[in-house]
């Protein structure tokens, strides 16, 4: 079966009844876990953006607590987790204040765990790369927000 393209689907969505379109939403979310966590973002968390920020900060932090750092292979493989995650959530999110603000947040945490990120070459890279994407995107903000963000690359990057 090939999938309809974006637009079709929006014509043909457009031609559904409210109770045909709530069941087709209900229907999808049943089928994967990232469908409901969308709509749930979009349903509940989506006015409150400040607080969607708080709580997948709060989740970034528990999952740096729970990594096993007996060896930097368990440190890499679940550092990348953390980052899956964490594009996940401004995936779900489409602000690039959000993005700002969670790549920040992602790339303190690593530089202030323990052992050490500047021991390996590639939680250096994954730090560098995410570094440069939050450059990237505070590029596009507005200037006062440009100011603040950079303030706190400068403060990382130290």
């Amino acid at each position: 079966m090939k999938a309809a393209t974006i637009s079709q689907l929006k014509k043909e969505l457009s031609h559904q009844s409210k109770e045909e379109l709530l069941e087709l939403c209900l229907r999808l979310s049943k089928f994967k876990k990232e469908n409901k966590e969308l709509l749930t973002y979009l349903l509940y968390e989506a006015d409150n953006e400040a607080g969607y920020i708080e709580s997948v900060k709060a989740e970034i932090d528990t999952q740096f607590e729970l990594i096993n750092t007996s060896s930097y292979f368990y440190i890499k493989k679940s550092v990348r987790k953390i980052l899956r995650m964490t594009k996940k959530y401004i995936r779900y999110s489409k602000n690039k204040e959000t993005e700002a603000e969670l790549l920040l947040h992602f790339c303190r945490v690593l530089k202030e765990m323990r052992p050490s990120m500047t021991r390996n070459v590639s939680l250096q890279n994954i730090f560098n790369r995410q570094i440069l994407l939050i450059k990237k995107t505070v590029n596009t903000l507005h200037e006062d927000l440009q100011y603040d963000y950079n303030l706190e690359l400068d403060e990382l990057s130290n």
